[in-house]
């Protein structure tokens, strides 16, 4: 693994397997799959190989599942983060190897020290290869801790270097359940978080969502459920009603599928996704949702 130290400071989290995920667009969100296969068929014919993938925040517990998956898969990645040496393989793809260093991949690992809110950092990033194929944003952290405006800010300077750099890739940025105009899709708890004690965090991504749909580029916000650290089901739901919970190995397969697949369904859509688990749940502050 390759690390470029930059000036570190503020930044936080954003996982393939070999083959594609099912995507399953019910009218109203259901238990029952239909579709699966031809999906899966249609995402195999038309997936790019062995791509150059950017992943901003790739420590965090969703992005590091990108990170791995996409290694995994023959990619090259190239990751920024406040500190790589926090990126370890993740507990849901990485089963008895979590919490292992990566390995070097033949080189196929750059990770960056440094922060979004820099755009030299972000500059540093898409030096690092000639050709980018696709960009995964998948920012977190508490604003007490990473600022109230991190995710816009951060996701503005990313989108301004891949428009320097001429990039014709696909972006895909994770943002929750609740956020733009999915508000109705979050159960009721969450919902009293999202004006309360999530209310400065949903502001900024609101403010991310925004400055992503008016870009220019082409794009999928990807609105995950309650999310989990178990392995991936392999099935994703993209969901019209009050969503479940989703592990982030899965919601990782979809960022990946969003940038390299290339008729995927949903380029410049905002799908909110879960996993078959349900449609109930409450947002788990629990360590093992952290993954520790």
């Amino acid at each position: 693994m390759k690390i470029i130290h930059a000036l570190p400071f503020l930044i936080a989290s954003v996982d393939a397997f070999s083959q594609p995920s099912a995507f399953i667009q019910p009218t109203v969100f259901s238990r029952h799959v239909a579709n699966t296969s031809s999906a899966r068929h249609s995402s195999e014919r038309c997936r790019l190989n062995m791509a150059t993938i950017a992943v901003f925040g790739a420590s965090g517990l969703t992005s590091s599942e990108c990170v791995y998956q996409a290694l995994e898969r023959g990619d090259t990645v190239i990751g920024l983060t406040r500190d790589p040496s926090k990126l370890k393989i993740p507990k849901g793809s990485g089963g008895s190897k979590e919490g292992q260093p990566l390995p070097d991949y033949d080189g196929r690992l750059t990770m960056i020290a440094g922060s979004v809110t820099d755009k030299a950092d972000v500059a540093k990033a898409f030096a690092a290869s000639e050709t980018i194929d696709g960009v995964i944003i998948g920012l977190g952290g508490k604003t007490s801790d990473v600022g109230n405006t991190m995710l816009t800010d951060g996701t503005n300077n990313i989108i301004e270097a891949m428009k320097e750099k001429g990039m014709t890739g696909r972006l895909a940025v994770v943002t929750s359940i609740g956020a733009g105009d999915s508000e109705n899709q979050a159960p009721f708890f969450f919902k009293i978080l999202m004006k309360t004690a999530m209310k400065k965090i949903f502001v900024d991504k609101n403010n991310q969502e925004a400055a992503t749909m008016n870009s220019g580029l082409d794009y999928c916000i990807v609105r995950p459920g309650g999310l989990t650290v178990d392995a991936p089901t392999g099935v994703i739901n993209v969901i019209e009603g009050e969503a479940g919970s989703i592990p982030r190995a899965d919601v990782a397969q979809f960022c990946i599928d969003a940038i390299t697949v290339e008729d995927f369904p949903y380029i410049n859509k905002n799908p909110c996704i879960s996993s078959v688990g349900g449609t109930s749940w409450v947002k788990d502050r629990s360590a093992k949702a952290r993954g520790d």
